[in-house]
């Protein structure tokens, strides 16, 4: 059973110091979320200023929620569609060409159930290039999937998918080999 009082968080958890980490939320709250639509370059710039890493034309929607940019990395011309969440207790890597559709849940951490003091841990996530996270997408820690793969709407992502391949359901499986019409 979890004793939550002998709960700490490691240190160094956050990878940058509680000021920063606050700083984050500011602008997130004040310059980021309330930006319009359009203003695709000023949340690419603001992400950047706090060490993100950022390709060029990627297109992030201002409800987009990012807790700790400095562990994100996304490649050029992909996309994070509204709502979506990229939990990045832990790393988290984007291939170029990429969609992550509304309400997508990326998350990089949780607790160890099994530790009485409950404790958090982190593992990092890459997405490959060229794939597509249809809606509401939940890929758990330490996941990697493939290069142009698709996940379809409402999967559940707990183990690494293949390239190439469409994958569908709670767990997410491959059902058939990902085509593209010349």
């Amino acid at each position: 059973m979890q004793n939550l009082s002998k709960y700490k968080t490691p240190k160094n958890f956050r990878g940058k110091s509680k000021i920063t980490v606050q700083l984050w939320w500011l602008v997130y709250t004040i310059l980021f979320r309330p930006s319009p639509q359009l203003m695709y370059g000023w949340r690419r710039f603001l992400l950047r200023c706090f060490g993100a890493k950022v390709g060029k034309k990627v297109i992030l929607r201002p409800t987009t929620q990012i807790t700790y940019p400095w562990k994100i990395s996304i490649g050029d011309y992909s996309w994070i569609g509204d709502d979506a969440v990229l939990y990045s207790l832990g790393e988290i890597s984007i291939g170029s060409h990429t969609v992550i559709s509304q309400r997508c849940y990326i998350c990089t951490g949780s607790h160890d159930y099994l530790s009485e003091n409950f404790d958090v841990y982190a593992q990092k996530i890459i997405i490959g290039s060229g794939c597509w996270l249809a809606t509401d997408v939940y890929v758990a820690p330490s996941v990697n999937i493939g290069d142009r793969t698709i996940v379809g709407a409402r999967s559940s992502v707990f183990k690494d998918l293949p390239s190439n391949k469409v994958c569908v359901g709670s767990p997410a499986k491959p059902t058939k080999e990902r085509t593209v019409k010349d």
